[in-house]
């Protein structure tokens, strides 16, 4: 029993791992107010560019009639405060995109999973627990961790003589599904943050939007029946740019959402195939 908790604890402190969002967020976070103060807002991006650099440029007329930019970095930089939250949203799905691909290429093992589970099915149909399990080893994925828990409690049972068929059964059936719960952890880990972002990113988006088209309106409103054309262009191009980012990096963070979630989703079939494999074989056998 000791050896099996100790086991359990191993399993579940690997699929601990991966990117911690509470540290790596706030960096990008930072980042992503670097890239629009000196990368969008550099000075080589504005007419009368003298007239702005650095971080004095946030506090700066950047926005004001007389520097406009000669760019498409400048005119994103004219989008507003929202910039740099959209654009930390931005690389926040990158990152954790990139994270995701690398566990879940891990996770589907060496070679052909398909092939894999036609070998298990077929050295299960034969009742060779041995060689199934020598082909887990040699897989080292997810779907082949579960299988090996599985066959390794179905060689136990076999030799239990006191327990009866349907506990035998049940009791196979109860590691294969703690087996893959330990499992599930790791796969699904941080997936949360890119479905959020789908939909933060449109809201976030829509906030600058409508500070943007607040200051259009403002403009329109402002000088005595004469509009400050500058003024209107500024606030309709920073609504503008801040939906065009926004709208970007939710379709993205959805996209690549749904894709995981297939990837994940048909890794558990294959583990559910296997485990019924595995029962159907135990019951035939024993």
């Amino acid at each position: 029993m000791e050896m099996n908790v100790s086991n359990e604890e191993q399993v579940v402190a690997k699929n601990s791992g991966g990117l911690n969002p509470a540290i790596i967020i706030p960096i990008l976070l930072v980042l992503g107010i670097c890239i629009y103060l000196f990368v969008l807002g550099a000075p080589g991006n504005f007419e009368n560019s003298e007239k702005i650099g650095g971080v004095s440029a946030m506090f700066s007329d950047v926005e004001g009639k007389d520097i406009e930019p000669n760019s498409f970095m400048g005119i994103i930089y004219k989008g507003g405060v929202i910039v740099p939250v959209l654009i930390t949203f931005l690389m926040t799905v990158i990152v954790f995109s990139i994270e995701r691909w690398t566990v879940l290429r891990k996770a589907s093992g060496r070679g052909n999973l398909d092939q894999f589970v036609v070998k298990i099915r077929s050295l299960l149909n034969q009742n060779k627990i041995d060689a199934a399990i020598e082909e887990c080893d040699s897989q080292q994925g997810s779907v082949g961790n579960v299988v090996k828990e599985g066959l390794t409690t179905y060689k136990a049972l076999a030799h239990d003589n006191t327990l009866n068929k349907e506990q035998k059964m049940a009791a196979l059936n109860k590691a294969i599904e703690e087996a893959t719960t330990l499992e599930m952890p790791m796969l699904e880990k941080n997936m949360m943050i890119l479905s959020t972002l789908g939909t933060v990113s449109t809201l976030v988006a829509l906030l600058g939007t409508v500070i943007g088209m607040i200051r259009a309106f403002f403009a329109l409103g402002s000088g005595g029946g004469t509009p400050d054309a500058a003024a209107l262009s500024t606030g309709i191009s920073e609504a503008l740019i801040n939906t065009a980012l926004g709208i970007g990096t939710s379709a993205i963070a959805i996209i690549l959402y749904n894709y995981y979630t297939s990837k994940i989703d048909g890794l558990t079939y294959k583990i559910d195939e296997i485990a019924m494999s595995i029962q159907q074989s135990f019951a035939e056998f024993h």
